[in-house]
């Protein structure tokens, strides 16, 4: 008996490629990544740039893979599978973000930026050089950014405290990367003592950008090891679903908020835990 044949959605035609460092213990980074793109329902490809050695106590080490090899990586995908979307977190050096910027330089669709340059213990999670030239030409081929309250003050040189402050700084850089399109401002650093936390969608127009929020309960949890890739990740995700920056954000917003709720009360590793991306349920 012959079986019928449900052709897929048309996003089930496309898929995102992330390039990012690995986490052995599967909180952060590329397993974060594919995790989050399964839970939301995209398919996901990965691209290596470092292996660390690292739990939820913190990072011990990094081994950055070799430039070629990580462009060889993008490339091979690339060429094979139908990728619309391509989300970046760890870069460990400058060598290696030129060579992601090289690989990219003619991609066409969306590149979402996580510019993931220490970790929550603050370890170094990026080789500065003199003019950061690689790390520059990268962010000269994103479409959106998605920077927490530090990484957004590394990004300009600038000291930030207040979200006026922030929203100043990345209107700046909107100005100094002409195709950025939007920057995500992740909120959970901004007036950390606050019962509240507000994220910010700030879109690039032709006179003035217009800034977009979304405000939600601080959850008080340990389990936080992953939220800046998990959310970088799900805005790739939903982006890819719906082709709307301001779905994406909000669908974002929401993805990562369930996802602590859910992990709050887990107890995985002995430092700041990992988040339970296996129990999301449902859409957002």
């Amino acid at each position: 008996m012959a079986t019928e044949l449900n052709l897929p959605e048309h996003h089930a035609l496309r898929a995102i490629l992330s390039i990012a460092g690995s986490d052995p213990s599967g909180g952060a980074g590329i397993q974060a990544d594919l995790k989050t793109f399964t839970a939301i329902g995209v398919y996901g490809g990965a691209a290596i740039t470092c292996l660390t050695a690292q739990n939820s106590l913190g990072v011990s080490s990094c081994l950055p893979v070799a430039p070629e090899f990580v462009k060889k990586q993008i490339q091979l995908v690339l060429a094979d599978l139908p990728v619309s979307h391509i989300k970046t977190g760890m870069l460990g050096t400058d060598e290696i973000a030129w060579a992601m910027a090289e690989s990219l330089h003619d991609f066409s669709g969306e590149i979402i930026c996580d510019p993931v340059l220490t970790a929550s213990d603050g370890h170094a999670l990026f080789q500065k050089t003199k003019s950061n030239a690689g790390l520059q030409a990268l962010l000269h081929t994103a479409t959106v950014l998605t920077p927490n309250l530090p990484e957004l003050a590394i990004l300009t040189g600038r000291d930030l405290e207040t979200p006026q402050e922030a929203l100043e700084a990345a209107t700046a850089l909107l100005a100094r990367h002409p195709k950025l399109r939007a920057i995500v401002l992740t909120g959970g650093h901004i007036q950390e003592q606050a019962g509240e936390v507000e994220d910010f969608l700030i879109l690039r127009h032709t006179s003035s950008p217009e800034i977009l929020t979304a405000k939600h309960p601080r959850i008080a949890t340990k389990n936080t090891h992953g939220t800046g890739c998990t959310f970088a990740s799900a805005f790739a995700a939903y982006h890819l679903l719906h082709g709307n920056d301001q779905d994406a954000f909000l669908k974002a917003v929401a993805f990562v908020d369930t996802v602590l709720r859910q992990s709050a009360v887990l107890s995985l590793g002995k430092g700041k835990g990992p988040l339970a991306h296996h129990l999301f349920r449902g859409k957002v």
